[in-house]
């Protein structure tokens, strides 16, 4: 059996038993979109199977770095972080080239720790999609830096003078991913081996940046492959002495990483609803409701896709990112980037994703705004021609510029509260303030060359 041909629960146990493993390895998704897992025994991962397990509710509790938060209700201290219930997903099983026959499972939380869990939020989104008639489609695509380093020498350095994998702006180069084919054609082959094959991958502008472009997917498969590709590439390029990094701008001289979204819907019958060949850029009238959502309540909705500091040194003109809600027709200035085409292929493109962003919560704050603007008729302003930061945009387009005021905009917004349920937008808004709280602690570069000797 294929790990592509498990589908239940049996099917999962014939696999294991095919291959006669004593261990499986799972994971899941944390609220930074950070891969938390174990290996686990056989006896444990059947009896998982059909009954769940308990996963140590801390991974939904702590930051990036393992620190604790201590502003959270669902979980902390307080309630001593007892085992959240989480149950295993046959049908994601894969194989991990790195591990001869072992395999991978992820899994997602559920009862009270579906709330905050970023796949469950995504999965009640696209259960609204359904209920509405729709079916989700997506596809990722995301720019990495690759550096001749590892986790111990960027320490060392201090994060400073990293050497890239290739020198220099040379987007589209064939002869650096001629130069480099082994790790190019290692990386297809990991994308292709662990079932998230990419559409096309390229040399970007600036030193050692690549593009890679998921095929698209229905949503949720969409986003585990998202969130399984920035992981294992990792892997991939840690195993190989090197290390890839998907910061929003890891240098203030270089464009920053971006983590775009395109979407599409279909009816339940299979027929794509975006395109009408007589609307303005082939949009039907539903797709400009759609967008229009998108438009109205990207600044309440910031804080789920720029969840970093770092997000936001991003977003500044001229770089390749969005500073404010914009809309145009196969432009790239704009936060949403309509591109028409035939039936099959028109899509929205919800550029203010960056690298960084969670899969999970960035496709659901990306479909949630568009149905929300489909469910509201809501209509669509004038598109921007030409450079839109350019634009003198109106105030309520005006994007939150730190995450601490992407924070209090989700915890205001009624759109969110109905979109994703209080307990999250109370959660995850805690959990962005307590990020803010940790930068404010810092004295940055920057203070000690500008104030350390003149102040």
């Amino acid at each position: 059996m294929k790990p592509e041909d498990v589908k239940t629960v049996s099917d999962a146990k014939k696999i294991v038993n095919e291959r006669k493993l004593t261990h499986v390895k799972v994971g899941v998704f944390d609220i930074d979109g950070i891969l938390r897992g174990k290996y686990m025994s056989c006896e444990k991962f059947f009896s998982s199977l059909d009954k769940g397990f308990g996963f140590c509710d801390v991974v939904l509790g702590w930051d990036s770095n393992d620190q604790l938060y201590d502003n959270t209700e669902f979980t902390g201290w307080h309630t001593g972080y007892p085992d959240a219930q989480v149950r295993i997903l046959p049908h994601t099983c894969r194989d991990i080239p790195f591990e001869p026959g072992m395999l991978f499972f992820l899994a997602e939380f559920t009862e009270e720790a579906k709330a905050p869990c970023p796949r469950g939020v995504l999965r009640r989104v696209l259960d609204k999609a359904r209920e509405m008639g729709f079916e989700v489609y997506a596809g990722f695509e995301y720019e990495y830096f690759v550096f001749d380093e590892t986790p111990d020498s960027v320490r060392s350095k201090h994060y400073r003078d990293l050497k890239p994998m290739a020198p220099g702006y040379f987007g589209y180069s064939v002869i650096r991913n001629t130069v480099h084919s082994e790790y190019y054609l290692e990386t297809l082959d990991l994308c292709e081996k662990m079932r998230f094959p990419l559409e096309a991958l390229h040399e970007e502008t600036g030193p050692g940046v690549l593009e890679a472009a998921i095929a698209v997917d229905e949503g949720l498969s969409a986003a585990d492959k998202a969130g399984l590709f920035k992981t294992f590439i990792k892997v991939h390029a840690q195993r190989r002495g090197r290390m890839a990094t998907f910061m929003a701008k890891w240098n203030p001289n270089l464009p920053g990483q971006s983590g775009h979204i395109h979407v599409s819907l279909k009816s339940k019958a299979g027929k794509p609803v975006f395109h009408d060949a007589r609307g303005q850029f082939g949009m039907s009238p539903l797709m400009q409701h759609f967008v229009a959502g998108q438009q109205a309540l990207m600044p309440e909705f910031l804080g789920m896709v720029a969840s970093t500091i770092n997000s936001y040194t991003r977003m500044v003109p001229g770089y390749w990112a969005p500073t404010h809600a914009t809309w145009g027709a196969e432009n790239r200035t704009c936060a949403l980037r309509v591109i028409p085409g035939s039936e099959k292929s028109q899509r929205v493109e919800y550029r203010i994703a960056a690298a960084d962003c969670n899969p999970y919560l960035g496709l659901a704050a990306a479909l949630a705004s568009g149905l929300w603007g489909i469910e509201h008729k809501l209509a669509l302003g004038k598109a921007v021609s030409g450079n839109a930061y350019d634009e003198k945009s109106a105030a309520k387009g005006a994007l939150p510029t730190t995450l601490w005021d992407a924070a209090q905009k989700l915890r205001a917004s009624k759109a969110a509260r109905a979109c994703f349920g209080d307990a999250f937008v109370e959660h995850f808004a805690a959990t962005r303030e307590w990020e803010e709280r940790q930068f404010r602690k810092s004295v940055t570069d920057w203070e000690l060359e500008r104030y350390f000797e003149i102040i």
